[in-house]
């Protein structure tokens, strides 16, 4: 049977969005324990959601039952030192199981992983993992092997970072069995990475650490083709780093602005430094974009509207970088904080590149930034805005995408990002006002569906830029962006997170990982488009853009996933039968595989179990159909999933992150074992029979 595991006990049982409150200290400055930034009142898409999945779980009420555990036998061993965890260990799958895995939808034709607790990587039956790299291990020429008793910030900036998020591997042609991997490092937590760690007094030595922990690597791996494992290869020509104290030049419409001009950088062109790198995406013309996301708990005595709006702090910051460096102190260097919060666009194949931040896609907390081109080839971008009520957005180029590998063309297509359109989306339900009465009843129409338009904020071209936002100038609406939504009426989404375009079908996916606040206290209750109160488990849409074209201002949306416990009437797998899913909470990054499937990782999840990454058919007759291929460490997400023909790489983040863990008093021992430190890992995860994923 499938089981689901207690909260009691769990590290992320009492926290908001089931994160430990350590987790929410570091990566996000304790944003669930703040005022909601978005005050406006504007539509709120979660509970139009919600109660269109009631209308569904009702009509298939009848269809529910107990959920089995397929693959149930697919569990973690203990961590050996050393070495990553074990392949799953088989205690024979039900025959529900084994059906499912021969009639899977094909990617997703293995023995789902069961809920569990195990400090280990989880991988199904047949599957075999490794790490691929770990924080501190030397990618650059001169750089010393990790000793964590001995760190200092020039081993770090030569070293791989803290807490990897998005992960892009690309081609590297004439080096056989090899591809370049490009890793976020979205926050360090130096609870567990200095012995001895004094939160209330820092040192410059730690502070300096952390600054190069932040940031980007580019590592040439290589796959040794008898045993699957694929590592990282030091010191190659490409590996590279990009910390906080790095070079970046600012482009579009906001560079050169007097809103970005501080007393280090009088013209406004040119930044040190990228923080809280969250998800990304791969451009068409090869080069990496990155989301600076929870950019705001950085910055320190913030006392401006635009700030609090933004969730900038009036006091101290946590790791107190503001004492060492003023550009993190508001109150000395009031524009710093609007050079940060961009998307950031990464040449892994250039070295000497100097990355770029591109003002035109507009500041907010960006989860994601993936491309799709246009019929005619210019670049349409999606990005969320991770927080409770707050917006999702896309940015439609004006310029053509050039073909080529000369650096001319290189060039036109590093500004390819600077001229377009901005919009943000607006969301529409057909449930007349008078059916809401905030518990989640049916309107009588028994639709889940609805439209949506993308509302125009600011364009931006070679000549200048010209707001759409009345009230407000082009270059406010790139650095207020968040303002400039709560202009137009945006509808009001929980927490958007990864936003993907599926590349067989060209639907686009969005992420909302969950929002507990809907109807709680002061915050807005249910109306027309609210009809339930919270959403602890989050959701995903599906979106059609009009003709398929994503350069439309008009989209279908429909009710692809809501998560949670399948025998709960309020989940929804897109009609497939909930007696053969998974149970899933907070989803957050997504991917697609080769035929086309979503595949989910997942965030803070309140069911008992550790997170872990799920793959789910998006059509056919068995769209729907959720599994679950593995699960991560005690108290770590699982982050930037890429999912190949023959392998799977997921970012293990923060393993060991629960309330009270130190390097003193390590919750996890995730990867290398006892007596060692915790350590955020790349890992790969293979067929052992050396076949494709799922076929």
């Amino acid at each position: 049977m499938r089981k689901l595991l207690p909260l009691i006990g769990t590290p992320s049982g009492s926290h908001p969005g089931g994160r430990s409150a350590m987790t929410c200290r570091f990566r996000c400055g304790d944003a669930c324990f703040h005022e909601v930034p978005n005050t406006s009142p504007n539509a709120y898409v979660g509970d139009v959601i919600a109660g269109a999945l009631s209308r569904r779980s009702m009509m298939r009420a009848a269809a529910v039952v107990t959920v089995a555990a397929a693959g149930a036998g697919a569990v973690g061993v203990a961590q050996a030192p050393h070495a990553s965890a074990a392949p799953a260990a088989s205690q024979g799958a039900a025959p529900e199981a084994a059906r499912q895995h021969r009639k899977g939808a094909r990617g997703l034709r293995f023995s789902p992983v069961a809920p569990n607790t195990a400090d280990a990587v989880t991988v199904p039956e047949g599957y075999r993992q490794n790490v691929v790299i770990r924080w501190g291990e030397p990618i650059l020429r001169g750089a010393p092997a990790f000793d964590p008793e001995r760190q200092s910030a020039k081993a770090q900036a030569g070293q791989f970072g803290y807490n990897c998020d998005f992960l892009a591997l690309l081609p590297l042609p004439g080096e056989r069995g090899r591809q370049l991997l490009v890793a976020n490092h979205e926050y360090t937590d130096e609870m567990l990475m200095f012995r001895g760690y004094d939160a209330a007094n820092p040192t410059r030595e730690q502070v300096e650490i952390a600054w190069a922990a932040h940031g980007l690597s580019a590592v040439v791996v290589e796959e040794d083709r008898k045993s699957g494992r694929l590592t990282a290869v030091s010191r190659h020509q490409l590996n590279r780093r990009v910390t906080a104290t790095t070079e970046f030049r600012l482009t579009g419409p906001v560079a050169g602005s007097d809103l970005v001009k501080t007393s280090a950088d009088p013209r406004g062109t040119k930044v040190l430094g990228t923080l809280n790198n969250c998800s990304g995406g791969v451009t068409p013309w090869g080069t990496t974009l990155h989301g600076e996301e929870n950019f705001n708990q950085y910055f320190a005595n913030a006392s401006r509207p635009t700030d609090k709006r933004y969730g900038i702090g009036s006091g101290a910051t946590e790791r107190k970088w503001e004492r060492f460096d003023q550009r993190f102190d508001v109150a000395r260097e009031p524009n710093e904080v609007h050079r940060f919060g961009y998307v950031v666009e990464f040449d892994p194949y250039d070295p000497h590149s100097t990355p770029r931040k591109h003002t035109a896609l507009g500041r907010f907390k960006h989860e994601a930034a993936t491309v799709r081109l246009t019929h005619d080839g210019r670049p349409v971008v999606y990005s969320g805005d991770d927080e409770r009520f707050d917006y999702f957005y896309k940015f439609v180029g004006s310029k053509r995408m050039k073909h080529g590998h000369s650096r001319a063309v290189r060039e036109h297509n590093l500004s390819l990002l600077d001229e377009g359109t901005l919009y943000v989306a607006r969301l529409t339900g057909d449930s007349p006002a008078i059916e809401i009465d905030g518990t989640g009843k049916l309107p009588e129409d028994g639709e889940f569906d609805g439209s949506g338009e993308w509302i125009p904020l600011a364009t931006a071209t070679a000549e200048g830029a010209v707001s759409h936002v009345e009230g407000m100038t082009a270059e406010e609406v790139f650095v207020f962006t968040r303002l400039a939504g709560d202009k137009v009426g945006a509808t009001k989404m929980d927490r958007p997170e990864d936003i993907e375009p599926n590349p067989v079908t060209g639907k686009v996916y969005v992420a909302l990982t969950n929002n507990s606040n809907r109807g709680v206290g002061a915050n807005a209750k249910a109306d027309e488009a609210n009809p339930r109160h919270a959403n602890k488990h989050g959701h995903v849409l599906e979106l059609t853009e009009r003709r398929n074209r994503p350069e439309s201002t008009r989209f279908a949306w429909s009710l692809f996933l809501v998560a949670g416990d399948p025998e709960d009437p309020a989940t929804y797998f897109a009609g497939f039968p909930k007696d053969g899913v998974s149970p899933i909470s907070c989803p957050d990054n997504v991917a697609f595989d080769p035929h086309g499937n979503l595949w989910i990782s997942t965030d803070g999840a309140q069911l008992g179990s550790h997170d872990g990454l799920f793959g789910v058919a998006t059509r056919g007759e068995r769209r729907g159909e959720l599994k679950q291929f593995l699960t991560v460490p005690k108290g770590a997400e699982t982050c930037g999933p890429i999912i190949q023909d023959r392998r799977v790489l997921v970012a293990v983040q923060h393993p060991g992150e629960i309330d009270g863990a130190s390097v003193e008093k390590p919750a996890s021992t995730w990867p290398d074992g006892p007596g060692t430190y915790v350590r955020p890992a790349v890992v790969s995860v293979w067929r052992a029979d050396g076949r494709d994923i799922g076929v």
